[in-house]
């Protein structure tokens, strides 16, 4: 009996996949977990704080996230979410610089 996983790569690859479609995939895969891992994050510290946080490690998970998916549409050669990421890594980088930007002023 196969496995539900070779079943699950057959569905998706059904003239198989070679080691560099399977390499991307698992990029793929590790970069939506990491940029999906920073919802986690900000639900896990608000509710701690019982309110509506954004910690400093939802930034550079949205960066480290984002900066992986882009680097995954390049590869696939995707403009769509190559626009997408690409706005979200500029919007990630100025967050976390005006973070640092006003821990800076506020220690002068």
């Amino acid at each position: 009996m196969e496995s539900a996983f070779s079943g699950i790569i057959k569905w998706f690859f059904p003239d198989g996949i070679d080691s560099a479609e399977a390499l991307l995939l698992i990029v793929g895969l590790i970069a939506q977990a990491m940029f999906s891992a920073r919802f986690l994050v900000q639900w896990v510290v608000s509710e701690k704080k019982r309110e509506s946080v954004i910690p400093l490690a939802f930034w550079y998970l949205s960066l480290s996230g984002g900066i992986m998916l882009f680097c995954y549409a390049i590869m696939r050669k995707d403009p769509v979410i190559m626009l997408g990421q690409g706005t979200g890594i500029f919007i990630y980088s100025r967050n976390l610089y005006l973070i640092y930007r006003k821990r800076r002023d506020d220690a002068a």
